[in-house]
């Protein structure tokens, strides 16, 4: 019998090589410890990975995704990578609305918080004086939440929530159940009120941001550049490489084992940087016995999106990006035409975009069949889109863009150190203070970093905390006097717990 071969040794492992993986492995060889990064797949990226289209050479991203100014540790990250410039900013609307042929633009005023978020709301023709204020207690609310008052409203549906806090129906149709399923990935009758209103305090509480697009290829903003910085650190990267499990014990891990019996062990831990179905797949059955973290990886459902890119033979309009004024039977609910986005495009036919979001709608279509469908909306808006030629076509089915923030998960996010000694948590799911977004998973791999280097005995503050809420909203959240959680109406508090 063969020898199992010796073990090669680092200081730490990280496992994955999306966002939180990439951030955490450069934090931590940037301070000088002795990184090896694990991927399994082919590319670097994660789920914001992008490729290339063999037919036309284009980039296509794995889900179109879009940033936001106020994402400081994602910045942080690009800023080391000196790639923040390949972002295209958007500051002149915020978005734009469409439903038929009409469209409205939502517009932050310049403002202070919340006063700058007004225009948006006035907006929508649907939407009235008085279903704007019924959303005054749900926006005094939301500015005074703490942390600790998101996860108690956790417990509760969305849904259910606007209504007991006497948000009108027509309000709760026109803006909550877009915000919901656009921001949150989720319909409005399943998302945790918890996480709705965290996602709302930032958005009427910080003011001056704006929507930013890759120029190009999402995964090409970051992922080459942080493989060489990386390398040229001296840092290990390997591709198609899988891990097996963890090496080790019930109550610390000393590295991982990858296909074919090879094993790196790591003197300073391993950061999974993994979604939680994978992690789970790893977990040793001793944890998934003892520890709730890893017990709760079970309910951790994906939200499965469906993104069409579309090639057509003639420009069809010269806007960005726009959305479609929610409807629950529509198959697309945001549109990006990249001509109008990526630079030295400009000139080219439209290349389309699309985002189905928590697609089990589109689950039974044939790709075909979402082609068809996707044009025959998109021509509701840009009529010329039903006589344009498709010259090429795209359907990317992506089996988890983010995890569902059903009630009850935000209090299942685990935070980054883990109950197992050795054993660091990073990704977009975990415990960031966060909507589950590219944000998020800077801002994990910033905290396992820290958490990792802590263990070796250095203290060094690299996570940014979350936009602080600014402008007269900041008064509100730090008097936190008008309508605290516990004058919230009798039902509403009894559901929350």
């Amino acid at each position: 019998m063969t020898p199992p071969p010796e073990p090669e040794s680092t200081d730490v492992v990280v496992v994955g090589g999306g966002i939180a993986g990439l951030t955490a492995a450069l934090a931590l060889r940037e301070a000088g410890l002795e990184v090896t990064l694990v991927e399994r797949g082919e590319h670097l990226g994660g789920r914001a990975a992008s490729w290339t289209c063999p037919t036309t050479g284009d980039p296509v991203a794995i889900g179109p995704h879009v940033f936001l100014s106020y994402y400081p540790n994602l910045m942080q990250l690009l800023d080391r990578l000196k790639t923040r410039d390949r972002i295209v900013w958007h500051k002149r609307e915020f978005i734009t609305l469409v439903e038929g042929r009409r469209r409205y633009v939502l517009r932050m005023a310049p403002l202070p918080a919340p006063l700058h978020f007004m225009p948006s709301f006035n907006a929508d023709p649907a939407i009235g004086a008085r279903d704007v204020l019924s959303n005054l207690s749900v926006s005094l609310l939301a500015l005074q939440l703490t942390e600790d008052d998101v996860l108690r409203l956790d417990a509760l549906n969305a849904s259910a929530f606007l209504r007991g806090m006497g948000v009108s129906e027509a309000t709760i149709a026109r803006f909550w159940a877009f915000a919901a399923l656009s921001i949150l990935n989720l319909p409005l009758e399943l998302c945790s009120a918890g996480a709705l209103m965290r996602f709302y305090r930032h958005l009427i509480g910080t003011s001056g941001y704006c929507f930013g697009f890759p120029d190009g290829g999402l995964g090409d903003v970051f992922a080459p550049a942080a493989r060489e910085r990386l390398e040229a650190l001296g840092g290990r990267v390997l591709l198609r490489t899988a891990v097996n499990g963890f090496t080790g014990g019930a109550r610390r891990v000393t590295g991982v084992t990858l296909e074919g019996g090879r094993r790196l062990e790591a003197r300073h831990g391993v950061v999974a940087a993994l979604p939680p179905a994978a992690l789970r797949h790893l977990a040793r059955r001793e944890w998934l016995d003892e520890h709730r973290c890893f017990q709760d990886l079970v309910h951790f459902q994906p939200c499965p999106y469906v993104s069409t890119q579309l090639w057509f033979d003639e420009k069809l309009t010269t806007l960005p990006f726009w959305a479609r004024v929610h409807a629950p039977n529509d198959l697309n609910c945001d549109y990006y035409d990249l001509s109008n986005i990526n630079r030295g495009w400009s000139d080219r036919p439209s290349v389309i975009a699309t985002n189905c979001i928590y697609s089990h709608r589109a689950e039974h279509m044939s790709d075909d069949e979402v082609v068809r469908e996707t044009v025959r909306e998109l021509a509701e808006f840009l009529p010329r889109a039903a006589q344009a030629k498709v010259v090429n076509a795209c359907v990317n089915r992506v089996p988890m863009a983010i995890h569902c923030p059903f009630p009850g998960m935000e209090r299942r996010r685990p935070p980054q150190r883990s109950p197992v000694h050795g054993l660091l948590l990073a990704g977009d799911w975990t415990r960031t203070e966060m909507p589950s977004c590219m944000e998020s998973a800077a801002r994990s791999g910033w905290l396992a970093a820290e958490e990792v280097l802590r263990d070796a005995g250095v203290e060094r503050r690299l996570a940014v905390d979350p936009p602080a809420i600014d402008g007269l909203a900041g008064l509100l959240h730090r008097a936190r006097r008008l309508l605290p959680f516990d004058a919230l109406p009798r039902h509403v508090r009894r559901l929350a717990g």
